[in-house]
């Protein structure tokens, strides 16, 4: 399944592997992308949307509906 959410707290590239490391701490098979200009994040896993939300909330970053 893939989930694509809006991040509009990315700055840089460092929030870009904070949040990678993240998701793949708590879901280690998660592959995971972010687009820093697009401040999209796209994340390919068997994981719900609710779920990837909440690591990336609490990575310190928002997340839009």
């Amino acid at each position: 399944m893939t989930i694509t959410l809006k991040v509009p707290s990315i700055a840089c590239g460092g929030c870009a592997d904070t949040i990678t490391k993240a998701i793949e701490g708590e879901k280690p098979e998660a592959k995971v992308s972010v687009d820093v200009e697009a401040k999209m994040v796209t994340v390919e896993a068997s994981v719900s949307t609710a779920i990837i939300k909440k690591i990336i909330t609490e990575a310190g970053h928002t997340v839009e509906d």
